[in-house]
């Protein structure tokens, strides 16, 4: 069974900087996409960034690009979330997930992809 297991989320002020972790257990990051959805109060969840490292693809969504970085540390089996220039609308729950697609694209735009971790909230505030 594959688990996911999210971290680095938090307290940060507009403009600021975090960094989301996906810890990958179970697998390894060739045998899958791995990306990020995010889900604020009231709102579906909606995919934000995805990386197929066996492929060498990546995925942003219109409103993180040019501010997130997604990338993937093979020796440590783990998935980072580069967030930068931060703002109010990013304040969400942000769900690290996993699917066998190897195309980031589809996997990032449907909800229904096949592994979901608990995920870690970002809050920020102006």
């Amino acid at each position: 069974e594959v688990q996911l297991v999210e971290s680095g989320g938090g307290l940060v002020q507009a403009g600021g900087s975090l960094r989301l972790s996906c810890a990958v257990a179970g697998a390894t990051l060739n045998d899958f996409t791995i990306g990020w959805f995010q889900q604020a109060p009231g709102k579906e969840r909606e995919g934000v960034s995805c990386i197929n490292s066996r492929v060498g693809t990546t995925y942003y969504s219109d409103s993180m690009k040019g501010r997130f970085t997604i990338s993937s540390d093979n020796g440590e089996n783990t998935v980072y979330l580069q967030m930068s220039s931060l703002k109010p609308e990013d304040t969400a729950v942000y769900y690290c997930i996993a699917d066998t697609s190897w195309q980031v694209n589809y996997v990032c735009q449907s909800p229904y992809v096949d592994y979901w971790g608990r995920g870690t909230q970002v809050t920020v505030a102006s």
